[in-house]
């Protein structure tokens, strides 16, 4: 891959050997998005307690330059998987007793310098009258019909403190019903992207088709031992709960500079409050706690063991250096030595620095005290001049160049298809990233950044493409399923 557009080459830093050994820890981390379709899609139930709690369970994050508006970049996060588009009477509704958050990290010490968090609330019209949705066809989102409504407030916290208030009641699309009740839902879509101040970019929330694509058929012997099994995008007809937010670069970048510190780390995370049920309603009582994490794809599937996993939905990426209960999963990482055993391809050796690059660092020249193993400038936030080194720690987020330029021809393989505005550097809807990753986990990157794809997986899970198209502008996500998954 070529080098990106960065603020210039800093000085190689010291970096001692505790930085590198508590990297490994997300690099191990990192080989969880490596197994093709481990667990249940990207981190869709991927957690004992969160698989219990739909509507707060993190599903997938997206960061990209926006391809219509290339001073700006989209954030994108999801929600609540599998949504059946049949699954009425009360379809799939946003947590009102939830926060929930799209994170910044802008100068790499794994804490949010800069959070996005919304907050629902509920109209429910239908009291003792009826059971439905809608009670006719719903044109627009202030139609009588549409009977369960939900608003949002979206906030800006820096440095975790609220800063203010960016929107105030926003309107937020319904679950679509069905094209009988709903025959045109991309009007209730537009209708519900509201403006943030100033000019400062868009909003949006609402349902959307589920934008991950792949095949889950890994668990008969990773795709049947010969990859005969594989093809299938087990996603599709599904729906999710999407947020959306545009924003100049400048906004998310350090000391507001994008010019001089282009990287930025992204997550998302829900943190909820406990419930506690009384005769004929649920209340909602105590503290916000985190109850999900979502920032590289296929992270907390594989790698933890089961009982990990809800602890790692409730930590920050500011401890995944020091979570020395990954790190005896790191050393000797189980998935390539599955892959060994069925289809005979050879392991790469241990320990997987360039991994930890990629996943922990970002990958950089100078990541790893100058001794990275990816000799390319690309996306960490080591690159940003503002950065104190001794500050940065290795961190599980996802990580965007926002100087890279859009591509004019995007490839799905990202990087490893020569297209550097790809995944990992951030990742756009149409990123093929279960195919990059199994490459990845495999030792296509090569310390030039190029890639010498492993023949033998060059076909992945064989599903390269979502069913349904993306859209050319803000949110970008694709319209929500509304027939009947069994009808697909």
């Amino acid at each position: 891959m070529s080098a990106p557009p960065v603020p210039g080459r800093r000085p190689r830093r010291r970096t001692t050997a505790a930085f590198a050994t508590a990297g490994l820890v997300i690099a191990a981390t990192a080989l969880a998005g490596l197994v093709p379709g481990a667990a249940s899609a990207s981190s869709h139930r991927e957690a004992p307690l969160i698989a219990a709690d739909p509507p707060v369970d993190n599903t997938d994050t997206y960061a990209f330059v926006s391809p219509d508006k290339s001073d700006t970049v989209t954030l994108v996060a999801n929600w609540y998987p599998f949504q059946e588009p049949n699954g009425g009477p009360n379809f799939y509704p946003w947590a009102t007793h939830a926060h929930y958050d799209i994170n910044v990290d802008s100068d790499g010490n794994g804490k949010p310098d800069l959070t996005f968090r919304w907050q629902f609330h509920t109209q429910d019209l239908r009291d003792n009258t009826t059971f439905l949705y809608n009670n006719g066809v719903v044109n627009n989102l202030d139609d009588k019909t549409l009977l369960f409504r939900q608003t949002y407030d979206l906030t800006e916290l820096r440095g975790g403190k609220t800063v203010k208030t960016l929107i105030k009641g926003g309107s937020v699309a319904p679950s679509d019903t069905g094209p009988a009740g709903m025959p045109h839902y991309g009007r209730l879509r537009d209708q519900a992207i509201s403006d943030l101040p100033d000019g400062g970019g868009k909003a949006f929330a609402g349902q959307a088709a589920d934008s991950f694509f792949l095949d889950l058929r890994v668990f008969d012997l990773l795709y049947g031992a010969n990859l005969s099994e594989a093809g299938q995008d087990t996603l599709k007809g599904y729906n999710v709960n999407t947020l959306a937010i545009q924003v100049p670069k400048d906004y998310l970048a350090l000391d507001e500079d994008a010019k001089a510190n282009p990287v930025i780390g992204v997550w998302s995370d829900t943190e909820k409050q406990s419930t506690i049920l009384s005769p004929g309603k649920k209340l909602s009582v105590g503290p916000y706690v985190q109850v999900s994490r979502l920032g590289n794809p296929l992270v907390n599937e594989v790698v933890t063991a089961a009982g990990m996993k809800d602890g790692f939905n409730g930590s920050v990426p500011a401890s995944d250096g020091s979570n020395t209960a990954l790190v005896n999963r790191v050393l000797k990482p189980e998935v390539p030595a599955l892959i060994q055993a069925i289809y005979g391809i050879k392991a790469p050796a241990t320990p997987r620095n360039d991994l930890l690059e990629i996943f922990a660092t970002g990958i950089a020249k100078d990541a790893l005290g100058g001794k990275a193993p990816i000799q390319v400038d690309l996306n960490s936030q080591l690159l940003n001049k503002g950065v104190d080194p001794a500050k940065f720690v290795p961190a599980e987020e996802l990580r965007l160049n926002m100087a890279v330029p859009v591509a004019g021809k995007p490839s799905r393989l990202g990087v490893l298809g020569g297209d550097v505005q790809g995944f990992p550097n951030g990742r756009r809807l149409a990123d093929d990233v279960l195919d990059i990753e199994l490459q990845a986990l495999e030792g296509a990157v090569q310390p030039d950044g190029s890639a010498k794809i492993v023949k033998a997986l060059a076909a992945g899970d064989g599903v390269d493409s979502s069913p349904k198209p993306f859209g050319a502008h803000f949110p970008y996500v694709a319209l929500p399923y509304d027939q009947g998954v069994n009808t697909q």
